[in-house]
């Protein structure tokens, strides 16, 4: 017996391993295959826990103002040097990345939860789809940070209303995508037995619909985390974010812009986080998106 456990610990530890194109397992050996996949999860992995563990990893407080060491250069105190109000610009990076991965990933679980019921609904009823869509084409009618700042006029500048109004902006992509994978899929014999069975729609939206829908409604929310992002630290720039003393990429890179010829720091290291957070997201969409590809698993 202790033979036949030990048989059955070793193959569930090679299971992964031994993944075959069909098995569940095989999308994420494929993108462990993928450097650049596997380096980009690694970093935001580590940049979520230096912002859950912010407190732990800076000294310094992000809203502490010290006019007597503003702009100083880089330093065993202020690594990162010190912006215009005296505070710590490596401490406000640390903080400020909760901000722009609150607002991402909330943003995304809006935009998923309300455009995949919308896309879901349109896809697979008839008679919804063109008051549905045609509200959707409205919205992307207009360029997205012109709508996000519209709204943010009306509800006014704070953490939520970014979120909210990002929220907004960003649901259309995700219902389109949605309606137009459920139209492909609710032809598929698999759902016209379901259907000729009684099975009631409900069941068939989540079990059969859904199921098979999800992985591309996954890589698609790892760019719409990007985009919310850089949306947020665009709305921030230009005044119609985050209100000004809360630290936030978009905030730092707009005070640096006014001090860019005396500390060029202030624009450069918060601009960098930007730069590398948005580039893992993309450059990890891109793996989630080879490695779901059904199409490649016949390679």
């Amino acid at each position: 017996m202790a033979t036949t456990e030990a048989g059955q610990v070793e193959r569930a530890s090679g299971s992964l391993a031994q993944a075959r194109p069909s098995s569940r397992w095989y999308w994420l050996r494929a993108l462990s295959r993928n450097p650049l996949a596997l380096a980009s999860a690694i970093f935001l992995l580590g940049l979520i826990a230096f912002a859950v563990a912010a407190p732990l990893v800076t000294s310094h407080d992000p809203r502490f103002l010290d006019p007597g060491v503003r702009l100083q250069g880089m330093s065993r105190d202020h690594i990162f040097g010190t912006d215009g109000n005296g505070s710590d610009v490596y401490a406000r990076i640390v903080y400020g990345a909760r901000i722009s991965l609150l607002v991402g990933l909330s943003v995304t679980v809006i935009a998923a939860l309300i455009g995949t019921t919308l896309g879901l609904l349109s896809g697979y009823y008839p008679r919804l789809d063109s008051p549905i869509m045609r509200v959707m084409d409205g919205l992307m009618a207009f360029p997205s940070i012109l709508l996000a700042i519209a709204i943010m006029a009306s509800l006014g500048p704070s953490t939520v209303n970014v979120i909210v109004a990002l929220g907004v902006v960003y649901t259309p992509s995700v219902a389109r995508l949605m309606r137009g994978t459920t139209l492909t899929m609710k032809n598929q014999l698999y759902v016209e037995s379901a259907r000729a069975i009684g099975a009631r729609d409900h069941l068939i939206l989540r079990r059969y619909i859904f199921a098979n829908v999800a992985s591309p409604l996954i890589v698609q929310c790892t760019f719409v985390v990007a985009l919310a992002i850089i949306a947020e630290a665009s709305l921030s720039f230009l005044g119609a974010g985050v209100p000004p003393e809360t630290p936030t990429w978009g905030n730092m890179l707009r005070e640096g812009q006014r001090f860019i010829q005396v500390a060029w720091w202030l624009a450069a290291f918060p601009g960098i986080a930007l730069f590398l957070l948005v580039l893992a997201l993309n450059l990890l969409g891109d793996g989630l998106r080879d490695a779901l590809d059904p199409r490649m698993r016949s390679r």
